[in-house]
């Protein structure tokens, strides 16, 4: 996988990456990541993905991140020992 740029975010860190044709999306925050592999034929130039990242993304993206936050803290409740 190579590293091409990072995507300035207020709210995450995010990662473009290029492997096996394919542009690979990392947005992470704390513990967690959300990756996104996207095929090259679908995106003509790779300086246009942070316009893909628009407000409703953003906020899809933090609902997500919460969610997965949530996931693992019922998991760790259900199951201490």
């Amino acid at each position: 996988m190579r590293y091409l740029h990072d995507i300035p975010n207020p709210q995450f860190k995010v990662g473009l990456y290029s492997w096996n044709n394919r542009y690979i999306l990392k947005i992470e925050a704390g513990i967690y990541e959300q990756t996104y592999k996207i095929d090259q034929t679908d995106v003509i130039n790779p300086d246009d993905l942070p316009t893909l990242l628009d407000e409703r993304f953003t906020e899809q993206v933090a609902q997500r991140f919460t969610e997965m936050a949530h996931n693992w803290a019922e998991t760790i409740e259900r199951n201490e020992p």
